[in-house]
């Protein structure tokens, strides 16, 4: 199998080769020819990325290269990549991996460009300075061109996606679909901000919509352009969903817990934006009337960075009640069900690497 390539592109992406898997996990010997090849696919991904966002006027170039700096994981992509391989009918072979080919490409570069987009977009209504650390586009050029530059984004993803040749009806709808869905999680969101009785249920259906709808979005656009049929695209979508809402629960936990340095973007923006998150949402549901009132001026305090020691104390507050433990033991048990949805698929790399990938999600410290 041949070594990963790294693109000649000069583009946004500056031709640097990333997988998360690479980033976040230890991958075994016997894996490693499954992770080049995903590797040398994700140049592909890389160098059509950089085709499309690629501008005569030099302005949007360089911010095009500014973005960059938001490429982090690759969840996405890879996850179309590795769903594909894992769902083909003869999934380990090396038909298989002749089988990922340009659309798998164009579809993995889609998914990322819109999540990209919408990290753009956060950072602007988040009002955040870091991100991969570095500035934001928001921070480095204003909200006006960071709106616009995440609009391009958008816009430049649907028109990749209008080139995909078999299937590409099908893709446009599963990714118009997932845009549509991700944003109303976050009008949703926005609804919800500083609704600190926000229930569980509620909670769900913002992270469902607003996270997991596109890494569902992104195993079934794998798996579909495979030739898998339509329960397995079903399948394949649902374990994305479970491994999707996982991740935003780690991403909250660390929201919390992390620190700048070690997560690589600015922390504690959800309490400063009044976003619920799944520990505070535990704990002011459990908590009695006299610690709800405590936990609330706490939040209150850490949402206005009156300094480390209420963000501190809150944090104890939340350990307390087994806050921060139960959305941790959440998180777990979405990637055991998540990993379960795999058992009907035919043992392969492919599909190792993603039960890795599953475990990984909660395991990251950024």
């Amino acid at each position: 199998m041949a070594a990963p390539r790294r693109s000649g592109g000069r583009g946004c992406f500056g031709g640097r080769l990333v997988s998360c898997m690479r980033d976040v996990m230890q991958m075994p010997a016997n894996l490693i020819p499954v992770s080049e090849f995903v590797g040398e696919k994700m140049a592909g991904v890389t160098r059509r990325f950089e085709a499309q966002l690629a501008s005569d006027l030099p302005p949007v170039n360089q911010l095009c290269a500014h973005v960059e700096r938001y490429r982090g994981k690759m969840l996405r992509p890879t996850l179309v990549l590795l769903c594909g391989l894992a769902a083909y009918a003869r999934a380990g072979s090396e038909e298989a991996e002749r089988s990922i080919g340009e659309d798998h490409e164009r579809a993995a570069a889609v998914c990322e460009m819109v999540h990209m987009a919408t990290l753009v977009h956060d950072d602007v209504l988040d009002e955040a300075d870091t991100r991969r650390r570095g500035e934001t586009v928001n921070r480095l050029r204003g909200n006006e061109a960071a709106v616009i530059l995440g609009d391009y984004l958008i816009a430049s993803a649907y028109h990749l996606c209008s080139q995909i040749r078999h299937g590409g009806h099908r893709s446009a709808l599963a990714v118009g679909r997932a845009s549509m869905v991700l944003c109303a999680g976050e009008l949703l969101q926005l609804h919800h901000r500083d609704n600190y009785s926000l229930d569980e249920r509620t909670y769900f259906e913002i992270v469902d919509r607003k996270t997991a709808e596109l890494i569902a979005t992104s195993c079934e656009l794998g798996a579909f352009h495979s030739g898998a049929d339509e329960a397995m695209c079903a399948r394949l979508s649902e374990f994305g969903r479970k491994l999707g809402v996982a991740f935003q629960i780690q991403d909250d936990l660390l929201d919390l817990t992390g620190t700048e340095a070690s997560v690589g973007k600015s922390v504690g923006k959800d309490l400063e934006k009044g976003k619920m998150t799944l520990p505070l949402v535990h704990h002011l549901a459990s908590a009695d009337a006299l610690t709800r009132g405590r936990t609330l001026a706490l939040i209150e305090s850490a949402g206005e960075r009156a300094g480390a020691g209420a963000e501190e104390t809150l944090r104890a507050a939340l350990a307390s009640t087994g806050s921060i433990r139960y959305a941790s033991e959440t998180a777990t048990r979405l990637v055991r069900e998540a990993k379960a949805l795999l058992e009907a698929l035919a043992a392969s790399p492919a599909k190792s690497v993603l039960l890795l990938m599953a475990d990984a999600v909660v395991d990251r410290t950024y």
